[in-house]
Protein backbone atom coordinates (compact mmCIF):
# COMPACT_ATOMS: atom_id res chain seq x y z
CA UNK A 1 0.00 0.00 0.00
CA UNK A 2 1.53 3.37 -0.96
CA UNK A 3 2.36 5.81 1.78
CA UNK A 4 -0.09 8.69 1.81
CA UNK A 5 1.12 12.26 2.09
CA UNK A 6 -0.95 14.99 3.71
CA UNK A 7 -2.90 16.90 1.12
CA UNK A 8 -2.16 20.59 0.77
CA UNK A 9 -2.99 23.43 -1.59
CA UNK A 10 -0.93 24.45 -4.60
CA UNK A 11 -1.52 28.14 -3.89
CA UNK A 12 -3.01 30.35 -1.22
CA UNK A 13 -6.29 32.12 -1.94
CA UNK A 14 -6.44 35.88 -1.39
CA UNK A 15 -9.58 37.59 -0.11
CA UNK A 16 -10.11 40.80 -2.13
CA UNK A 17 -11.67 43.89 -0.52
CA UNK A 18 -15.08 44.25 -2.19
CA UNK A 19 -16.70 46.14 0.68
CA UNK A 20 -17.19 49.29 -1.42
CA UNK A 21 -19.02 47.51 -4.23
CA UNK A 22 -22.84 47.61 -4.19
CA UNK A 23 -25.10 45.83 -6.65
CA UNK A 24 -28.32 47.76 -7.27
CA UNK A 25 -31.41 46.09 -8.77
CA UNK A 26 -34.06 48.47 -10.11
CA UNK A 27 -37.75 47.59 -10.01
CA UNK A 28 -37.15 43.83 -10.19
CA UNK A 29 -40.40 42.07 -11.12
CA UNK A 30 -39.72 38.49 -9.98
CA UNK A 31 -38.50 37.87 -6.41
CA UNK A 32 -36.72 34.71 -7.54
CA UNK A 33 -34.29 36.88 -9.50
CA UNK A 34 -33.49 38.82 -6.32
CA UNK A 35 -32.68 35.56 -4.53
CA UNK A 36 -30.59 34.29 -7.43
CA UNK A 37 -28.70 37.60 -7.51
CA UNK A 38 -27.97 37.30 -3.79
CA UNK A 39 -26.49 33.88 -4.43
CA UNK A 40 -24.33 35.24 -7.27
CA UNK A 41 -23.07 38.03 -5.01
CA UNK A 42 -22.09 35.63 -2.25
CA UNK A 43 -20.33 33.42 -4.81
CA UNK A 44 -18.19 36.42 -5.80
CA UNK A 45 -17.67 37.72 -2.25
CA UNK A 46 -19.83 40.84 -2.56
CA UNK A 47 -22.00 41.49 0.47
CA UNK A 48 -23.90 44.64 -0.53
CA UNK A 49 -27.27 44.43 -2.30
CA UNK A 50 -29.56 47.40 -2.81
CA UNK A 51 -33.11 47.14 -4.16
CA UNK A 52 -34.96 50.00 -5.80
CA UNK A 53 -38.75 49.70 -5.60
CA UNK A 54 -38.93 45.87 -6.02
CA UNK A 55 -42.39 44.69 -7.08
CA UNK A 56 -42.52 41.74 -4.65
CA UNK A 57 -40.20 41.92 -1.68
CA UNK A 58 -39.69 40.68 1.02
CA UNK A 59 -40.55 37.30 -0.41
CA UNK A 60 -40.28 33.65 0.54
CA UNK A 61 -39.45 32.91 -3.11
CA UNK A 62 -36.42 35.20 -2.90
CA UNK A 63 -35.25 33.49 0.29
CA UNK A 64 -35.72 30.06 -1.29
CA UNK A 65 -33.77 31.00 -4.45
CA UNK A 66 -30.96 32.51 -2.39
CA UNK A 67 -30.19 29.05 -0.93
CA UNK A 68 -27.24 29.69 1.45
CA UNK A 69 -27.01 33.41 0.63
CA UNK A 70 -29.98 34.48 2.75
CA UNK A 71 -27.60 36.62 4.81
CA UNK A 72 -27.12 38.84 1.74
CA UNK A 73 -30.90 39.32 1.56
CA UNK A 74 -31.12 40.03 5.26
CA UNK A 75 -28.60 42.87 4.85
CA UNK A 76 -30.18 44.18 1.63
CA UNK A 77 -31.40 47.78 1.69
CA UNK A 78 -34.57 48.94 -0.09
CA UNK A 79 -34.85 52.43 -1.64
CA UNK A 80 -37.75 54.21 -3.31
CA UNK A 81 -35.69 55.58 -6.23
CA UNK A 82 -32.35 55.06 -7.94
CA UNK A 83 -31.33 58.60 -6.91
CA UNK A 84 -31.66 57.55 -3.26
CA UNK A 85 -29.92 54.22 -3.80
CA UNK A 86 -26.74 55.75 -5.29
CA UNK A 87 -26.65 59.00 -3.31
CA UNK A 88 -23.49 57.99 -1.41
CA UNK A 89 -21.70 56.49 -4.43
CA UNK A 90 -18.79 58.21 -6.14
CA UNK A 91 -19.01 55.93 -9.18
CA UNK A 92 -22.17 54.53 -10.75
CA UNK A 93 -22.04 52.02 -13.62
CA UNK A 94 -25.26 50.94 -15.29
CA UNK A 95 -25.76 47.74 -17.28
CA UNK A 96 -27.15 48.47 -20.73
CA UNK A 97 -28.06 45.73 -23.20
CA UNK A 98 -28.50 48.02 -26.21
CA UNK A 99 -27.09 51.14 -27.75
CA UNK A 100 -28.78 54.45 -26.96
CA UNK A 101 -29.53 57.40 -29.19
CA UNK A 102 -27.15 59.63 -27.26
CA UNK A 103 -23.66 58.12 -26.87
CA UNK A 104 -22.45 57.50 -23.32
CA UNK A 105 -19.10 56.21 -22.06
CA UNK A 106 -19.39 52.48 -22.74
CA UNK A 107 -17.33 49.79 -21.00
CA UNK A 108 -16.81 46.10 -21.51
CA UNK A 109 -17.15 43.96 -18.34
CA UNK A 110 -13.34 43.84 -18.07
CA UNK A 111 -13.00 47.61 -18.43
CA UNK A 112 -15.78 48.02 -15.88
CA UNK A 113 -13.85 45.88 -13.42
CA UNK A 114 -10.72 47.96 -14.00
CA UNK A 115 -12.62 51.17 -13.24
CA UNK A 116 -14.02 49.64 -10.05
CA UNK A 117 -10.52 48.62 -8.97
CA UNK A 118 -9.06 52.07 -9.65
CA UNK A 119 -11.90 53.79 -7.80
CA UNK A 120 -11.44 51.63 -4.70
CA UNK A 121 -7.69 52.32 -4.80
CA UNK A 122 -8.26 56.04 -5.18
CA UNK A 123 -10.66 56.10 -2.23
CA UNK A 124 -8.37 54.05 -0.01
CA UNK A 125 -5.36 56.23 -0.81
CA UNK A 126 -7.15 59.57 -0.46
CA UNK A 127 -8.41 59.23 3.08
CA UNK A 128 -7.20 57.34 6.12
CA UNK A 129 -9.09 56.20 9.18
CA UNK A 130 -12.83 55.64 9.53
CA UNK A 131 -13.67 57.99 6.65
CA UNK A 132 -11.80 55.72 4.23
CA UNK A 133 -14.36 52.96 4.69
CA UNK A 134 -17.21 55.36 3.86
CA UNK A 135 -15.66 56.91 0.75
CA UNK A 136 -15.46 55.57 -2.76
CA UNK A 137 -18.71 53.61 -2.73
CA UNK A 138 -19.41 52.06 -6.14
CA UNK A 139 -22.79 51.06 -7.56
CA UNK A 140 -23.28 48.46 -10.27
CA UNK A 141 -26.84 49.06 -11.45
CA UNK A 142 -29.06 46.52 -13.21
CA UNK A 143 -32.53 47.23 -14.57
CA UNK A 144 -35.79 45.44 -15.07
CA UNK A 145 -35.85 41.92 -16.48
CA UNK A 146 -37.86 42.91 -19.56
CA UNK A 147 -36.87 46.50 -20.36
CA UNK A 148 -33.65 47.15 -18.44
CA UNK A 149 -32.88 50.67 -17.25
CA UNK A 150 -34.72 53.69 -18.58
CA UNK A 151 -32.86 56.50 -20.32
CA UNK A 152 -33.32 58.70 -17.26
CA UNK A 153 -31.83 56.01 -15.02
CA UNK A 154 -28.92 55.43 -17.37
CA UNK A 155 -28.19 59.15 -17.32
CA UNK A 156 -27.60 58.89 -13.58
CA UNK A 157 -24.65 56.59 -14.33
CA UNK A 158 -21.09 57.70 -15.01
CA UNK A 159 -20.53 54.74 -17.35
CA UNK A 160 -22.54 52.06 -19.09
CA UNK A 161 -21.38 48.46 -19.29
CA UNK A 162 -22.46 46.04 -21.99
CA UNK A 163 -21.84 42.30 -21.95
CA UNK A 164 -20.72 41.12 -25.42
CA UNK A 165 -23.15 38.19 -25.58
CA UNK A 166 -24.07 36.21 -28.68
CA UNK A 167 -25.80 38.65 -31.03
CA UNK A 168 -28.27 35.95 -32.08
CA UNK A 169 -29.45 35.59 -28.47
CA UNK A 170 -28.10 38.39 -26.31
CA UNK A 171 -30.76 38.45 -23.58
CA UNK A 172 -29.28 37.39 -20.23
CA UNK A 173 -31.10 36.39 -17.09
CA UNK A 174 -30.73 39.12 -14.47
CA UNK A 175 -28.67 37.03 -12.04
CA UNK A 176 -26.48 35.77 -14.91
CA UNK A 177 -25.70 39.34 -15.97
CA UNK A 178 -24.85 40.25 -12.38
CA UNK A 179 -22.58 37.22 -12.12
CA UNK A 180 -20.65 38.13 -15.29
CA UNK A 181 -19.90 41.67 -14.10
CA UNK A 182 -19.14 40.68 -10.50
CA UNK A 183 -16.85 37.89 -11.66
CA UNK A 184 -14.78 40.35 -13.67
CA UNK A 185 -14.62 42.71 -10.68
CA UNK A 186 -13.44 39.89 -8.42
CA UNK A 187 -10.78 38.75 -10.90
CA UNK A 188 -9.47 42.31 -11.26
CA UNK A 189 -9.22 42.60 -7.47
CA UNK A 190 -7.44 39.25 -7.16
CA UNK A 191 -4.96 40.10 -9.91
CA UNK A 192 -4.17 43.41 -8.24
CA UNK A 193 -3.66 41.64 -4.91
CA UNK A 194 -1.14 39.34 -6.59
CA UNK A 195 -3.08 36.11 -6.45
CA UNK A 196 -0.60 33.59 -7.95
CA UNK A 197 -3.39 31.73 -9.78
CA UNK A 198 -4.30 34.68 -11.98
CA UNK A 199 -2.96 37.22 -14.42
CA UNK A 200 -1.07 37.16 -17.68
CA UNK A 201 2.09 36.10 -15.84
CA UNK A 202 0.44 33.17 -14.06
CA UNK A 203 2.44 29.99 -14.76
CA UNK A 204 0.97 27.28 -16.95
CA UNK A 205 -0.11 24.11 -15.19
CA UNK A 206 2.95 22.05 -14.36
CA UNK A 207 2.31 18.37 -13.47
CA UNK A 208 5.62 18.32 -11.61
CA UNK A 209 4.12 20.66 -9.02
CA UNK A 210 1.66 17.92 -8.04
CA UNK A 211 4.38 16.38 -5.91
CA UNK A 212 3.90 19.24 -3.46
CA UNK A 213 0.33 18.29 -2.61
CA UNK A 214 -0.62 14.96 -4.26
CA UNK A 215 -1.85 12.27 -1.84
CA UNK A 216 -0.33 9.15 -3.48
CA UNK A 217 3.09 8.68 -5.15
CA UNK A 218 3.27 8.31 -8.92
CA UNK A 219 3.38 4.72 -10.20
CA UNK A 220 6.93 3.54 -10.80
CA UNK A 221 8.29 1.85 -13.94
CA UNK A 222 7.73 -1.68 -12.62
CA UNK A 223 4.06 -0.99 -11.83
CA UNK A 224 3.52 0.56 -15.24
CA UNK A 225 5.10 -2.41 -17.08
CA UNK A 226 2.87 -4.87 -15.21
CA UNK A 227 -0.12 -2.71 -16.11
CA UNK A 228 0.79 -2.60 -19.81
CA UNK A 229 1.24 -6.39 -19.89
CA UNK A 230 -2.12 -6.87 -18.19
CA UNK A 231 -3.81 -4.35 -20.51
CA UNK A 232 -2.45 -6.03 -23.66
CA UNK A 233 -3.52 -9.51 -22.50
CA UNK A 234 -7.05 -8.28 -21.74
CA UNK A 235 -7.35 -6.53 -25.10
CA UNK A 236 -6.20 -9.70 -26.88
CA UNK A 237 -8.68 -11.88 -24.92
CA UNK A 238 -11.45 -9.46 -25.88
CA UNK A 239 -10.46 -9.78 -29.58
CA UNK A 240 -9.96 -6.01 -29.58
CA UNK A 241 -6.21 -6.25 -30.17
CA UNK A 242 -4.52 -8.50 -32.70
CA UNK A 243 -0.83 -8.90 -31.78
CA UNK A 244 -0.15 -10.12 -35.35
CA UNK A 245 -1.50 -6.84 -36.71
CA UNK A 246 -1.01 -4.37 -33.80
CA UNK A 247 -1.37 -1.07 -35.73
CA UNK A 248 0.64 0.78 -33.03
CA UNK A 249 -2.13 0.22 -30.47
CA UNK A 250 0.10 -0.55 -27.49
CA UNK A 251 2.67 2.21 -28.23
CA UNK A 252 -0.22 4.69 -28.34
CA UNK A 253 -1.62 3.31 -25.07
CA UNK A 254 1.83 3.70 -23.52
CA UNK A 255 2.03 7.27 -24.77
CA UNK A 256 -1.43 8.00 -23.37
CA UNK A 257 -0.73 6.73 -19.85
CA UNK A 258 2.79 8.13 -19.93
CA UNK A 259 1.32 11.56 -20.56
CA UNK A 260 -1.19 11.14 -17.71
CA UNK A 261 1.38 9.76 -15.24
CA UNK A 262 -1.10 7.83 -13.04
CA UNK A 263 -0.37 7.40 -9.36
CA UNK A 264 -0.05 4.01 -7.64
CA UNK A 265 -3.64 3.96 -6.45
CA UNK A 266 -4.96 4.78 -9.91
CA UNK A 267 -2.94 1.94 -11.44
CA UNK A 268 -4.32 -0.47 -8.81
CA UNK A 269 -7.84 0.67 -9.72
CA UNK A 270 -7.19 0.22 -13.45
CA UNK A 271 -5.80 -3.26 -12.91
CA UNK A 272 -8.84 -4.08 -10.81
CA UNK A 273 -11.06 -3.02 -13.71
CA UNK A 274 -9.00 -5.20 -16.08
CA UNK A 275 -9.34 -8.18 -13.73
CA UNK A 276 -13.11 -7.66 -13.67
CA UNK A 277 -13.16 -7.59 -17.47
CA UNK A 278 -10.98 -10.71 -17.59
CA UNK A 279 -13.51 -12.64 -15.52
CA UNK A 280 -16.41 -11.60 -17.74
CA UNK A 281 -14.45 -12.55 -20.86
CA UNK A 282 -13.64 -15.96 -19.30
CA UNK A 283 -17.32 -16.59 -18.51
CA UNK A 284 -18.42 -15.48 -21.96
CA UNK A 285 -15.88 -17.79 -23.61
CA UNK A 286 -16.94 -20.66 -21.34
CA UNK A 287 -20.60 -20.16 -22.24
CA UNK A 288 -19.71 -20.00 -25.92
CA UNK A 289 -17.79 -23.29 -25.66
CA UNK A 290 -20.68 -24.96 -23.83
CA UNK A 291 -23.15 -23.75 -26.45
CA UNK A 292 -20.87 -24.99 -29.23
CA UNK A 293 -20.71 -28.44 -27.61
CA UNK A 294 -24.48 -28.59 -27.27
CA UNK A 295 -24.89 -27.60 -30.89
CA UNK A 296 -22.37 -30.25 -31.95
CA UNK A 297 -24.20 -32.97 -29.98
CA UNK A 298 -27.54 -32.03 -31.54
CA UNK A 299 -25.98 -32.11 -34.99
CA UNK A 300 -24.54 -35.61 -34.39
CA UNK A 301 -27.88 -36.91 -33.12
CA UNK A 302 -29.67 -35.57 -36.17
CA UNK A 303 -27.15 -37.24 -38.45
CA UNK A 304 -27.57 -40.55 -36.56
CA UNK A 305 -31.30 -40.50 -37.26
Amino acid sequence: MPTEKPQGKPSQAIAPDLSRVHVVLVNTSHPGNIGATARALKNMGIANLRLVDPRDYPSDVAMWRAVSATDVLERARVFPTLVDAVADCSMVIGASARSRRMPWPMLTPRQCARHVLLETQRAADAISGDEAAKSGQIALVFGREDTGLTNDELQQCHYHVQIPANEEYSSLNLAAAVMVICYEVRIAMLEHAGDPRLGADAPMYDPASEDEYWDVPKADGHQMELFYQHLEKTLVDMDFHDPENPRLLMPRMRRLFGRIRPDSMEINILRGVLTYIDEHVRRANANTSANDKDTEKKTLKNKAK
